[in-house]
């Protein structure tokens, strides 16, 4: 595709981009946070063609395996980790197969493009005790009834009590709470929905929070969000990490993000007796080799398996 100048060039580029994002939110079902990922990959990826490109050429003038290659060669060079160079792998490769089936590219350069393979660090996980001293230090820090205190108590027990995503956990709505099944449906990744248990606890600080701080936070803004920011409307997940983090500090425990939180959930999930199948439910992985990777199993409870299983043991 031959442009005139460079404002046509950039006029094609956004008319692609937009239309690809039509394409990851219409018909591939990715959640907003995606798309906004994919759009910054493929963004990245169309800079690095238009560097040097002669200003008649089209946006994916030049685009073909050898400079995918190169483009993420130069990025792992500049120390980007695996994890990022791999999503970026995907989005790009995800662009590629779009743009030829529309027309765009006359064949499928990503195709034969591999994703590296992700590094295998574990978020930190909490101890059971650790954990407990955590909630303790939310549920104290809540004794003064502050709204955003009770939130918070409120935030992380439902955090580790479902092992939900903190952008799922923004995203719930009061309606979604069944306080007497003790249950919360919850949106996950491409809108599928699940329905998760939780504990006493959790109920406990949720209630709390619903009669004594919520009320005291909602205005015009806040709709049907079940956690609210300080100015009503539906609570920032940032906001969230940053009060795991100082309280987190306050409870003299290691220091961890949501991510971690979650993790720490399926752990003692696994640990007190659950099996793989039902931690796959809870977190809504939609193949069982992800929770495979994302999990770990003891070397105690390894051993038990083993022993109550081989008849050789």
């Amino acid at each position: 595709m031959g442009l005139t100048d460079a404002g046509e060039r950039e006029a094609a580029r956004e008319e692609l981009v937009e239309a690809f994002a039509r394409f990851l939110a219409l018909q591939r079902g990715h959640s907003p946070h995606t798309v906004r990922a994919y759009l910054t990959d493929v963004g990245q990826l169309l800079d690095h063609l238009a560097q040097g490109a002669p200003a008649g050429d089209g946006p994916l003038a030049g685009l073909d395996l050898a400079t995918l290659r190169a483009w993420l060669a130069e990025q792992r060079g500049r120390g980007m980790s695996r994890a990022t160079l791999a999503r970026r792998t995907a989005a790009v490769r995800t662009f590629c197969g779009w743009a030829f089936r529309a027309g765009h590219l006359e064949q499928d350069v990503g195709a034969r493009l591999r994703s590296p393979r992700p590094d295998r660090h574990l978020p930190t996980v909490l101890a059971v005790d650790d954990t407990a001293h955590l909630l303790t230090a939310a549920e104290e820090r809540a004794a003064d009834d502050d709204p955003v205190h009770l939130r918070d108590w409120a935030a992380l027990e439902m955090l580790y009590a479902t092992g939900v995503r903190i952008s799922e956990l923004v995203g719930i709505d009061v309606p979604d709470v069944d306080a007497r099944e003790r249950t919360v449906r919850v949106i996950g990744k491409g809108d599928k929905q699940r329905v998760v248990p939780f504990g006493v606890p959790a109920l406990r600080a949720l209630t709390a929070w619903l009669d004594r701080g919520r009320p005291a936070l909602a205005g015009p803004t806040s709709a049907q969000a079940l956690f609210l920011g300080a100015r009503g409307g539906r609570v920032d997940p940032r906001t969230l990490r940053g009060a795991l983090h100082r309280l987190t500090a306050a409870a003299g425990v290691r220091d961890l993000a949501p991510h971690g939180l979650r993790h720490t959930a399926a752990t003692h999930l696994l640990a007190g007796g659950s099996d793989l199948r039902t931690v796959q439910e809870v977190l809504g992985h939609t193949s069982l080799a992800t929770t495979q990777r994302y999990t770990h199993i003891t070397p105690e409870r390894l051993l038990a398996a083993y022993s109550q299983a081989h008849p050789r043991a």
